[in-house]
């Protein structure tokens, strides 16, 4: 499949165009119930681990709260941005692998000086058979395959389908701190992934529409090629005839 089929076709009037943009905004609207929203707990623990949450006064650090914010935000619009590029290159050059190992690389490369320039104590570059080490493995396994995932289905589906699943992401995660972690479950939480899940169903509900769509539109182009192709005579086989 061409990349330029898997980018989205903005048409408005388009049912599928339609169910992917309420979609996305709804998607993103449950997202921002669980994270802004707590409510009653549903579930309560006996037991609650301690919060990573910690209530800090806003007025202390109102500033280091509002740069986060703004950080955040531009993060994600640069993830949006170089999903779309990655979906081109991977057109170009369609290996998952070294496209992976050139992204980690130049990362690599760009955060390195930077992290000298903060820490610049060499001694807590040192490291030690302890959890910070297990730490630090895990988190580059978990990215290298986390970015080969990323990488596989911008390749196979386009960008759409990895960032509607970003919003998702937020509901498994409370779901799994509440199995896993003990964590209190609250109503914002539900009433997030609930949204969230019918966001998710109506942008795959649109791309579902859209690729019948498009198959119709090849089977009529296709039909109408063969029709056309039928109802002339070859000029070989008409010199034969004429030659007879």
């Amino acid at each position: 499949m061409d990349a330029s089929k898997r980018m989205e076709k903005l048409g408005l009037r388009s049912p599928s165009t339609q169910a992917k943009i309420m979609g996305t905004i709804v998607s993103i609207s449950g997202a921002m119930v669980v994270v802004l929203y707590e409510g009653p707990a549903v579930i309560e623990t006996s037991s609650q681990s301690p919060s990573l949450s910690v209530h800090f006064p806003l007025s202390s650090s109102l500033s280091n709260w509002v740069i986060g914010g703004l950080l955040l935000a531009v993060e994600y619009l640069l993830f949006s941005m170089w999903y779309i590029v990655q979906t081109q290159v991977m057109r170009i050059y369609p290996s998952e692998l070294i496209v992976v190992f050139l992204y980690n690389l130049c990362a690599t490369v760009i955060s390195a000086p930077v992290s000298l320039l903060v820490d610049k104590n060499l001694s807590g570059w040192r490291l030690r058979p302890s959890i910070a080490l297990v730490a630090i493995v895990y988190s580059g396994f978990a990215s290298a395959f986390s970015n080969i995932v990323h990488t596989w289905g911008l390749h196979l589906k386009g960008p759409l389908y990895i960032s509607i699943f970003r919003p998702l992401s937020i509901a498994i995660a409370a779901a799994i701190g509440v199995i896993f972690l003990g964590d209190a479950l609250y109503l914002g939480s539900v009433v997030g992934a609930i949204i969230i899940s019918i966001g998710f169903y109506a942008v795959l509900w649109g791309k579902a529409k859209e690729a019948e769509e498009e198959e119709m539109s090849e089977d009529c182009d296709f039909g109408s090629l063969g029709s056309s192709s039928h109802g002339k005579t070859p000029l070989l086989q008409r010199n034969e005839v004429e030659d007879m």
